[in-house]
């Protein structure tokens, strides 16, 4: 069976698995998506806890919008031009959520803004953890300091703009995370996804998710600021299946509910070999790949091989997560070491090093070997090579391929 794996943004490679290894490759479920434009004016049209976007928008003076970043596949654009019809979009402000990640580069700027990019550029304002001026609104149960950007807190009309799909420790990406970790200050998120490391912190988990109820902290001491959201239900094309909009915690619930039937995917067996792909763009550095081989170890036999395919277009990404994966051969000893005192990052380093400790983890990435190496994973220049490896060592090996993995939670039989 010749498998074609994704690999960057336009790039294929191609794996030949034995038929009597193959399980299968899985995605996210094929759904039924009608016209983007219709689903998104629909939902608009009938809004949770609101009338309408344009009587919630009625005497604001201070409009701004909070958007995602360039590493989310977010429709900004197509979200935009639903609206260009039922606001003037220069009316308002767009404060884009970096979380603590870097600005948008222009091709990110041009796939979040399209068409309306030029018409709005000077209307946007990038978040900066480090250096945006973040106003503190008081402290979470969990004793986090609840800073968020001056912008964000001034405006007396705040329109979310966001996507919804499984995320590895918060449960899920949407409502709440557009201001925890999105428009935080550094302080706020290292103390936020400090809580990363427990297990209670994982994909689809929100009830006793401790990274979930944070956020939801965050949200109370903005309590009574006007907020509307759009969130969106993409299926494996990044197509758009459903729209979610209005009151900010009602529309992120019925998103998930809608989410649960694209992203959740049955799979027929535990697969002693997974390849598992962060697809673009969400193979931008090793520290957001670390999501697919996250997602793929549920598919995974104890004593089993990950891959992990991403062509880490931009290198590493967090220097902390990288240093502190690296600092010994012995996964329960980088374990042992986080546990002693945290920094912003250590959390993906704790969750690969926890997968280390049961399973082999292998990497085909862009990445310089040496790095690869460093960092307790066993480096490969082709997902071909990777394979062949592995079936060499158990030639029975059962293979498995999540080609969206970012996005993609396998469930296999209880």
């Amino acid at each position: 069976m010749i498998v074609d794996v994704r690999y960057g943004k336009d790039g294929v490679q191609k794996v030949d698995i034995p038929e009597k290894n193959y399980i299968g490759t899985y995605y996210p479920k094929d759904v039924v998506c009608e016209d983007a434009d219709k689903v998104i004016n629909e939902s608009l049209d009938h809004p949770i806890g609101y009338d309408s976007l344009e009587s919630f928008l009625e005497g604001g003076k201070d409009i701004v919008f909070i958007v995602n970043d360039g590493t989310r596949p977010t429709p900004t654009a197509k979200v935009l031009d639903a609206l260009e019809s039922r606001m003037d979009l220069r009316s308002a402000r767009y404060l884009i959520a970096t979380g603590t990640h870097r600005a948008p580069t222009e091709e990110e700027y041009v796939n979040m803004f399209g068409k309306h990019l030029e018409n709005l550029r000077d209307r946007i304002v990038v978040h900066d953890s480090k250096v945006s001026e973040c106003v503190n609104l008081g402290t979470s149960k969990n004793g986090t300091p609840m800073e968020v950007n001056k912008i964000a807190v001034d405006a007396d009309r705040l329109v979310v703009i966001t996507s919804v799909e499984p995320h590895y420790f918060a449960g899920w990406t949407g409502g709440r995370k557009s201001f925890l970790p999105g428009v935080a200050s550094y302080r706020t998120v290292e103390a936020n996804h400090k809580m990363a490391l427990g297990m209670e912190a994982q994909a689809l988990k929100l009830s006793g998710n401790p990274v979930h109820d944070d956020m939801m902290d965050a949200l109370e001491v903005v309590k009574g600021k006007m907020i509307f959201s759009v969130q969106i239900v993409m299926d494996r094309h990044h197509n758009i299946y459903k729209s979610s909009t209005g009151d900010l915690n009602p529309a992120f619930d019925q998103a998930v509910k809608w989410g649960e039937e694209v992203f959740i995917v049955p799979v027929p067996e535990k697969a002693d070999v997974v390849v598992s792909v962060a697809p673009y763009p969400m193979d931008v550095d090793l520290y957001q790949s670390q999501k697919a081989l996250d997602n793929g170890k549920w598919a995974l036999k104890e004593g089993g091989t990950i891959v992990m395919v991403s062509k880490c277009r931009e290198g590493t990404g967090s220097d902390n997560f990288l240093k502190q994966l690296s600092t010994s051969k012995d996964p329960k000893v980088v374990i042992e070491n986080i546990s002693k005192g945290y920094k912003l990052g250590y959390h993906k380093a704790a969750k690969m090093a926890e997968i280390s400790t049961w399973a082999k983890i292998c990497a085909v990435t862009d990445l310089d070997p040496a790095i690869i190496e460093s960092a307790n994973m066993t480096p490969y220049k082709s997902v071909s090579d990777a394979v062949q490896d592995a079936l060499k060592a158990n030639p029975e090996a059962r293979v498995m391929v999540l080609m969206e993995g970012s996005v993609t939670i396998p469930r296999p039989p209880e």
